[in-house]
């Protein structure tokens, strides 16, 4: 079914703050309703079921009734997951990234102008870091899962889409025994968070980086802090992924609030957990590979993009596992 449908009076600004960052929220109603949304000015064009186009008109109608200013995230997306429990599916968040012309480049506007996939699973990982709120980057060393992370929050920071970017690990020691680390609670987590310092200074520079701790922008913390926090507009990276324990993972990922996104990176190759101890990142790998919303990428040697050596390494020591394996069953 097709339906014609103008939104009167006309009015630019409500019209932009309706359609939102180029015509984000059409493509987030398209997705959860089902339907398709063409518009010329203030005449929208809806194709889908009889039932959905109806349901669509009707909350384009009261979404534009607030849009004499800008529609919040929370407001939008409970309107949404209400129109689509009216029609008895499920709501599911979409940007403009998701239908992007193949081939079409990412600009991520961050110090570094040249910044870009420069492989074709590293294009997907930053489609869908742009395309899904939760997004998980699985693979080995140098794949540039934590750095294409936050190259996307910095951009993110930069448009206004969130208020601040939010960065944690789970603060394990990779097979060593430091004991106690002196200093503030700052001075002894800041080692297990210094690539993630590394990563922004490079990204936005210096200076920048630390305005943007003074005015709040940038926040890094350890996981164990992140209990009981709701984070809303925020970019949110957990790194070293594979080094929480489900129950970590669990609290992380129901951290999420409205206008939020969320990248997980980790390397299931590089436990650092006491032996028995499950992966939080292998676990929620299975439990959440087929909820809708969730995007995972999964690396390989292939996407390697440090020293070629680096890339004979993982492979070597995939092979002594795999070796490893067969030889055990």
């Amino acid at each position: 079914m097709i339906i014609k449908h103008a939104l009167l009076p006309p009015d630019n600004s409500r019209l932009a703050h309706l359609c939102g960052n180029l015509d984000e929220h059409l493509r987030q109603i398209e997705a959860a309703l089902g339907v398709r949304i063409t518009r010329r000015s203030e005449l929208f064009r809806i194709e889908g079921p009889k039932a959905a186009a109806e349901r669509t008109v009707r909350l384009l109608d009261a979404l534009y009734e607030r849009a004499r200013r800008t529609i919040a995230p929370e407001s939008f997306q409970l309107a949404l997951t209400e129109a689509a429990g009216d029609l008895g599916v499920p709501a599911k968040s979409k940007t403009a990234a998701d239908s992007a012309a193949p081939g079409q480049p990412l600009v991520l506007r961050t110090r570094r102008a040249d910044l870009a996939g420069r492989t074709p699973r590293q294009h997907d990982y930053l489609k869908n870091i742009l395309g899904h709120d939760i997004t998980f980057g699985l693979g080995p060393a140098g794949t540039g899962k934590t750095f294409l992370a936050v190259a996307c929050a910095v951009d993110a920071l930069e448009r206004s889409s969130v208020q601040r970017i939010i960065l944690t690990r789970p603060a394990v020691e990779a097979g060593e025994r430091l004991g106690f680390l002196p200093g503030d609670l700052t001075q002894k987590v800041d080692p297990y968070l210094r690539p993630l310092y590394d990563a922004l200074y490079d990204l936005m520079g210096f200076d920048r980086v630390s305005r943007a701790f003074e005015k709040g922008l940038l926040e890094v913390a350890p996981l164990a802090f992140m209990r009981g926090r709701t984070l809303n507009h925020a970019f949110v990276i957990l790194d070293e992924a594979q080094n929480t324990t489900p129950e970590q993972m669990k609290m992380f990922l129901t951290r999420i609030g409205f206008g939020s996104k969320c990248v997980v990176t980790g390397d299931t190759s590089q436990i650092d957990l006491p032996k028995g101890v499950t992966s939080g990142l292998i676990d929620a790998e299975r439990v959440l590979a087929k909820v809708k919303g969730i995007a995972m990428t999964r690396f390989t040697s292939a996407d390697v993009v440090r020293h070629p050596l680096v890339a004979r390494i993982v492979e070597a020591y995939e092979a002594r596992d795999k070796k490893k394996e067969g030889s055990a069953r």
